[in-house]
C-alpha cells in the first residue's frame, strides 16, 4: 500500500487535485509611494538605507533577501529598514524600478 491509498483511507472524502500547484515566487505587495534609498557612513563605513516600505514585514524581509543575493553584500533588515553594506544606490535603484517600485533617491 502506497502513501496515496493510505491517505484516500484516511480522507475518503477528499477530491485531489489534477495539476500539483506551481510554486514560484511570493508576490511582493506594490504601493504607490516611493521607496527612499539614502547613503550614510557609519563608524567610517559607507551603508545604503532603504525605507518607507508600507506593506508586510515579510514581504520587505523578503525584497531584502533578493537585494543581498542581487548584489552580493552582507545587510539586514532592522527598524522597518534595509541596511545594505556599501554604496550601491544606483545598482539598487535599478533593481527596485525593475521590480516595479518607485523610488526616491536621498543624500547626495
Amino acid at each position: 500500500m502506497d502513501l496515496q491509498d493510505q491517505l484516500k483511507n484516511l480522507f475518503p472524502e477528499h477530491v485531489a487535485s489534477e495539476t500539483p500547484e506551481e510554486h514560484g515566487e511570493p508576490a511582493i505587495w506594490m504601493q504607490d509611494d516611493p521607496l527612499i534609498c539614502k547613503f550614510e557612513k557609519r563608524k567610517g563605513k559607507p551603508i545604503t538605507i532603504i525605507e518607507g516600505y508600507t506593506g508586510a514585514d515579510s514581504d520587505f524581509k523578503q525584497l531584502a533577501k533578493e537585494l543581498k543575493q542581487f548584489l552580493s553584500v552582507g545587510g539586514s533588515f532592522k527598524n522597518e529598514q534595509i541596511i545594505i553594506q556599501g554604496d550601491y544606490r544606483d545598482k539598487i535603484m535599478a533593481f527596485l524600478k525593475e521590480k516595479g517600485f518607485k523610488t526616491k533617491r536621498v543624500g547626495g
